[in-house]
């Protein structure tokens, strides 16, 4: 009896701690060559979406890469206010008789027509910094996506505590437009944390990105020895939003 409170009691503190933060997925569909993605398309706008929808889930990205990158893919952001709103939401798809019905030709597809082999999904948790994610103001063209790997847990953290603590103030201060920050809790690469940046276009991206190596905060925190070796990878990819994507 005694364990079965402490549990409960535990698992409440870990509902409380991080109810406050907001959970991330991030897909990423890899598309077989000579192969139409519309089905795709279709089922993401017309079913998935709505299914979403209806489980208060909003702010749904869905992009593409900006110029011929091969393989083609597509990439799918969800935002969840809780750990708890993703899993009912992952569940509710299988009783979701409207969703079942619209999503029925994406289900029923040979494997012959099938758009993809598979999908790559990672979960995230928000950062203290910026618990929520900030939604894109309208003419957004250009989103850019970044990967930090840390060589381990304990840099991954300072790099975070370094975001927390000044990043987010210089990236304010010139331009560099927040989306979303997450930490990987599920998925390839870990440790790392990948954040996303939303621009006019690549004019704007280009110059604003230029404020910020000379701007005094970070002059000030770039050689601190508790922010040594906290990045030992950088991954970057340059999307564009879908017609249907709510981003």
């Amino acid at each position: 009896m005694a364990k079965k409170i402490f549990i409960g009691i535990a698992l409440l503190f870990f509902t409380f701690s991080y109810s406050q933060k907001e959970f991330y997925e991030l897909r990423t569909y890899e598309l077989n060559f000579g192969k139409s993605a519309n089905l795709l398309y279709d089922y993401i706008e017309k079913a998935l979406i709505p299914a979403l929808n209806k489980n208060e889930i909003y702010n749904i990205g869905v992009f593409e890469e900006i110029g011929d990158a091969m393989p083609k893919k597509l990439y799918l952001f969800i935002p969840y206010k809780s750990i708890n709103d993703y899993y009912e939401a992952f569940e509710g798809l299988k009783e979701d008789q409207d969703y079942k019905k619209v999503s029925n030709s994406y289900m029923k597809t040979s494997p012959n027509d099938f758009p993809y082999l598979r999908y790559e999904t990672s979960l995230f948790i928000a950062f203290e910094g910026l618990p929520k994610m900030i939604k894109p103001d309208e003419g957004t063209s250009v989103f850019e996506l970044r990967t930090y790997e840390g060589y381990n847990e304990d840099a991954l953290n300072r790099k975070i505590r370094m975001f927390n603590e000044s990043e987010f103030k210089i990236f304010e201060d010139v331009g560099l437009h927040s989306v979303f920050f997450g930490e990987k809790i599920a998925g390839p690469q870990m440790p790392c944390l990948t954040y996303m940046l939303a621009f006019k276009d690549m004019e704007e991206r280009n110059a604003n990105w230029e404020k910020f190596g000379p701007h005094p905060e970070w002059q000030r925190i770039f050689g601190l020895p508790e922010y040594e070796n906290t990045v030992s990878n950088i991954y970057r990819i340059f999307l564009k939003p879908m017609s249907f994507s709510k981003l």
